[in-house]
């Protein structure tokens, strides 16, 4: 039977550490035969439009995933025009790759408020969720998906960084270099990213 494959949405602005540790935590875990990293157009449940273009974005992702072969920038969400609702990615992913298992990988946070996600029941049938426990956080389903929801606990060491925050400190001037991938740090300078 053929390796499964995960699937790390997200805006991925800028993509940083900890998308790449629960990336690698996954793979290795789960055994995954690759790992789809698919920025967003527009995420639903995110106030405003990603601050870096979509070119950007999937670029930064590209370098930060470089090191992982089994690693693959899948750009059809910034392709397609309007909200990037990931039960249509998953009904597109599991006509490309038919029986194969598909796994979401998501952070706590994401999982609590999985049931506001468009058609959840219908995304839960398509997919598997695999989640990091970050920040205390509980990996428990909202009440709602208990009943349909396949869930696996990853287990990785903590990366206390967030897009956010590297965001604020690039304004401010501030080293973000702790948190980003060296080649995503240097696009980001190159590009003058975050700096308004």
């Amino acid at each position: 039977m053929p390796a499964a494959i995960g699937i790390l949405g997200g805006t991925f602005d800028p993509p940083h550490a900890g998308h790449v540790a629960v990336a690698v935590a996954a793979h290795a875990q789960l055994g995954l035969g690759e790992v789809r990293v698919i920025p967003a157009g527009q995420a639903p449940l995110r106030t405003g439009a990603p601050i870096a273009s979509a070119p950007d974005r999937v670029a930064m992702c590209r370098l930060a995933f470089a090191e992982h072969p089994w690693a693959v920038v899948d750009e059809r969400e910034v392709r397609r025009a309007g909200m990037s609702w990931s039960i249509e990615t998953a009904r597109e992913l599991a006509q490309e790759f038919p029986g194969r298992r598909l796994i979401w990988i998501l952070g706590a946070d994401q999982l609590a408020r999985l049931d506001r996600w468009k058609e959840a029941a219908a995304l839960c049938g398509l997919v598997e969720f695999a989640v990091l426990s970050r920040d205390g956080i509980p990996t428990e389903p909202p009440a709602a998906l208990a009943g349909v929801l396949r869930l696996t606990v990853l287990r990785a060491p903590a990366v206390q960084v967030s897009s956010t925050g590297l965001r604020a400190a690039l304004r401010r001037g501030d080293s973000a270099r702790n948190g980003l991938p060296l080649a995503v740090a240097r696009h980001i300078d190159e590009r003058s990213l975050y700096q308004d």
